[in-house]
């Protein structure tokens, strides 16, 4: 991958935008597209779209820009935050991280804190820690101090570095999902290129690990009729991984295809075809009743959306130290717009 993308990708990865509040991260993804997009605009639930234009067919490629996150929901005398999760997390994870949080007058750096080990009771320490039993430290000395800095509502982040790993692999927290943003970018990208036929619309979407409501808003604004919604997906080439039910999937072995629920299996079928035809790497995945991915609100829009689901393998997914390998980002750009070059209709994907 050329530098200046990895650098760009480096940027958008560190900028915290936990789900309804990814303004920050939102704007780091318009500027770059503002190089080779006809438009480039926002909308009111927070998403952002960047557009070529073409002929009348419309084909939505979305990738939420969103992050797991933290909510203040308490202050106390002591100047203690209590907490609440944005979106999926473990919360055996939170112990002791340090955080970032979005505060009154810029980022405020914390500590998650709870009862040391030293002084907890022998039935105690066979307990999994949970969120209700653990606080944020901000350094105040009291509720004043604190109010100083945050209020209740303010968020924030796992305040994580992003490292780089051998075997052209990257360590992060927000790679679910902004790496799914920052692949239909570069989709779209590679289209600006060589122009497709289609008018196409990268979206970066908001909200997706809580409501999906970028994703139905943005496919129902832009009346999209074909879309691939791009998301991680959990690698199974680590101990404890459970093929059978998760297939296999390896970080290095290219974009991961769903079979199934939300898929329309004319759009996969292509997906396919596309893949062997270019020597491109890909595996897949089963998804019988939801793909836990935009596409599950996309496909339903309006009278319907031809939708795909192009997944990068993802090791620890839901932590501060997510992981992936960027051959398989260049691989998933390189499929979605060899498969929007493809299309030669907005009718060609109906079942007959």
């Amino acid at each position: 991958m050329d530098q200046s993308r990895v650098e760009f990708l480096k940027r958008l990865l560190t900028t915290p935008g936990p789900s309804g509040d990814e303004a920050a991260a939102a704007r780091v993804w318009r500027e770059n597209a503002e190089q080779f997009a006809d438009q480039v605009y926002a909308d009111v639930s927070g998403n952002s779209f960047a557009v070529l234009e073409g002929n009348a067919t419309r084909v939505l490629l979305a990738g939420h820009i969103d992050e797991i996150g933290l909510m203040i929901s308490h202050i106390d005398e002591n100047g203690y935050l209590s907490f609440s999760p944005i979106g999926g997390w473990d919360a055996q994870v939170l112990v002791a991280q340090r955080v970032r949080l979005l505060g009154r007058n810029g980022e405020i750096v914390g500590v998650i804190g709870k009862k040391p080990i030293h002084l907890l009771k022998p039935e105690e320490r066979t307990q999994a820690s949970t969120i209700d039993r653990m606080w944020i430290d901000i350094g105040a000395a009291n509720r004043d101090e604190a109010l100083e800095l945050v209020r209740v509502g303010d968020v924030g982040v796992i305040d994580a570095p992003l490292y780089e790993l051998p075997n052209n692999r990257i360590v992060s927290r927000s790679l679910d999902n902004r790496i799914g943003a920052f692949v239909v970018l570069e989709a779209l990208r590679l289209l600006a290129e060589q122009r497709p036929a289609a008018t196409v619309a990268a979206v970066a979407t908001a909200q997706e690990e809580i409501t999906f409501a970028g994703a139905s808003t943005a496919a129902y604004s832009f009346a999209a009729q074909i879309a691939i919604a791009v998301d991680v997906t959990f690698a199974t080439d680590h101990p404890e991984s459970n093929k059978n039910q998760w297939g296999d999937v390896k970080l290095g072995g290219g974009p991961v295809l769903a079979r199934g629920s939300a898929n329309s299996p004319l759009v996969y079928r292509r997906l396919i075809e596309i893949a062997e035809r270019d020597n491109i790497p890909y595996s897949v995945q089963i998804a019988p009743r939801y793909t836990g991915t935009d596409a599950d609100a996309i496909h339903k829009i309006r009278g319907g959306v031809a939708t795909g689901v192009v997944s990068i393998p993802n090791r620890y997914m839901h932590s501060p130290n997510e992981m992936i390998q960027l051959e398989d980002v260049e691989h998933a750009a390189r499929l979605i717009a060899a498969f929007v070059r493809d299309i030669s209709g907005q009718d060609e994907f109906i079942p007959r």
